[in-house]
């Protein structure tokens, strides 16, 4: 079987294909592209894959077109919460060390804050020793999920935000990669650098991570446990589009989304579709330690619930 889409969950779709196939089923071969939720959903769209995966709910245009294509509404399932972390390349400023304001953030993505010895990043960071260094803004250069969750939390939080919501945007300022991967070696590969990466990708590559503040005025370190306290009162609605942009819990992290799994009401293949639905059924269940591991959120019992009826509605055959 094959899927194609979001690289903000590829580690830990990668983890739950390689290890269902060593562990449970060896004659279950799941393949995953990490292309990026626009590319993955325009596969799901075309119908050359078995999956697709996407951190932005399917809508717009790309849900006009799957309507008109297979006359029935896509299944979209989310599998994880996940969160995104500011990393960051400062020389001698380790992980957690630094914290960015909402002045500073917002300041920083909109091209109004452009050294980080500015005094406005001085003013959060008092015990820190900022270097006369150029800001070096770091974002994706392709359609992607991943920005979608980023600009939709800073189209809430900052006020003169000019390019709105969307997989991809008009970006005032900074340098774009291909990925998280592509924006994680941006990063990695430039002193002064900033940007935003799914966290798992930030812990991969050994990034530090910013602390940053919430809509209660905290500042809160990325992390499985803050982005639960996030999602944990958010309604989930009947399709499943939940978008958070500024949570408000006094410990919540600011930046968490969904990732989804995309697929088909009718497959041809009985078999291929009841490998997949077992293979999905295990991630949620079995699987979850892995997601834990790689600090992901887990889906509550009650939304997996939710899950398995919708999955009931798929027909084969």
């Amino acid at each position: 079987m094959s899927g194609a889409g979001a690289t903000f969950p590829a580690p830990l779709y990668q983890r739950w294909f390689s290890a269902y196939n060593k562990d449970v089923a060896s004659n279950v071969q799941v393949s995953y592209q990490s292309v990026g939720s626009g590319a993955g959903l325009e596969q799901y769209i075309n119908g050359t894959v078995d999956f697709g995966a996407s951190d932005a709910p399917i809508e717009g245009d790309r849900l006009k077109s799957f309507q008109s294509k297979y006359n029935y509404e896509p299944i979209q399932v989310p599998m994880a919460g996940g969160f995104l972390s500011f990393a960051y390349n400062l020389p001698g400023v380790n992980d957690g060390q630094l914290r960015l304001s909402r002045e500073v953030y917002c300041g920083i993505v909109q091209g109004n804050i452009t050294n980080w010895n500015d005094p406005a990043i001085a003013k959060v960071n008092p015990n820190l020793k900022l270097p006369n260094l150029p800001i070096l803004w770091s974002h994706r250069s392709d359609g992607s999920g991943t920005t979608f969750i980023f600009v939709n939390h800073i189209n809430a939080a900052c006020p003169k935000w000019p390019s709105g919501v969307g997989t991809s945007v008009k970006w005032p300022v900074g340098q774009g990669g291909q990925g998280n991967e592509g924006v994680a070696a941006l990063i990695q590969q430039n002193q002064g650098a900033i940007g935003y990466v799914e966290y798992a990708y930030a812990k991969l590559n050994q990034l530090p991570s910013a602390e940053i503040e919430n809509a209660a005025g905290n500042f809160i370190y990325p992390s499985a446990k803050a982005a639960s306290t996030a999602l944990e009162n958010a309604e989930i609605p009947e399709d499943f589009g939940l978008t958070v942009p500024d949570p408000k819990g006094e410990n919540a992290y600011p930046i968490v989304g969904l990732t989804w799994i995309l697929v088909y009401r009718q497959y041809s293949d009985p078999q291929k579709w009841e490998s997949l639905r077992k293979v999905m059924e295990w991630a949620l269940t079995d699987g979850q330690s892995i997601t834990t591991e790689l600090d992901y959120v887990p889906m509550p019992e009650s939304i997996i619930n939710r899950i398995r009826e919708r999955l009931d509605q798929v027909k084969a055959g």
